[in-house]
């Protein structure tokens, strides 16, 4: 039974790995670097990483291409014509990882020291997301304490601590621009 086992898990391997390469297809001839299946947003360069944190049409172009082909509902070209409930799976997952894109840019900056969900692969982030979004979700990152609005973010309950690091997000992506 364990060899079988094994086999399984193979071949779901080797399935993600030939998503990950469909999915990272536009992002290697885009961005010039290597993605694979074991990449994390610690490995990606600061200009991918600003370039997607922006959101603009290009950016979440190349974000839904990636999940939709990791779980199998075709290239981001077809965004339009997926069912509502996959449309709304898509977007789950663009936010979660648009998130975690974000705070990449924040612990790039000094701003946070760590976040959740940064040991976790971009593949795993996006195909695990039923089972490891919620928890991830539900912690915020800790402000650097050099951070000059730690003070006040240390101050704050949870909930507060959230709206806190999320207004951070236009001064982070102005912070990138220039």
């Amino acid at each position: 039974m364990t060899g079988m086992m094994s086999r399984v898990v193979d071949l779901e391997e080797g399935r993600l790995v030939i998503a990950a390469k469909k999915g990272f297809r536009n992002w290697v001839s885009h961005f010039g670097e290597n993605f694979g299946v074991h990449t994390k947003l610690s490995d990606v360069s600061l200009p991918t990483l600003s370039y997607l944190a922006q959101a603009k049409d290009k950016g979440t172009f190349y974000l839904y291409d990636l999940i939709m082909n990791l779980e199998s509902l075709g290239s981001g070209f077809d965004f339009n014509e997926i069912s509502a409930k996959s449309k709304m799976a898509v977007i789950d997952r663009y936010l979660f990882l648009l998130d975690r894109i974000r705070f990449e840019c924040m612990k790039r900056l000094g701003w946070v020291d760590h976040y959740p969900g940064e040991e976790l692969s971009i593949v795993e982030l996006i195909t695990r997301f039923e089972e490891v979004a919620p928890g991830l979700q539900a912690k915020v990152p800790t402000l650097n304490p050099a951070h000059p609005g730690y003070k006040q973010f240390s101050s704050l309950h949870a909930f507060d601590q959230e709206a806190y690091i999320r207004r951070l997000i236009p001064m982070v992506l102005k912070k990138l621009q220039d």
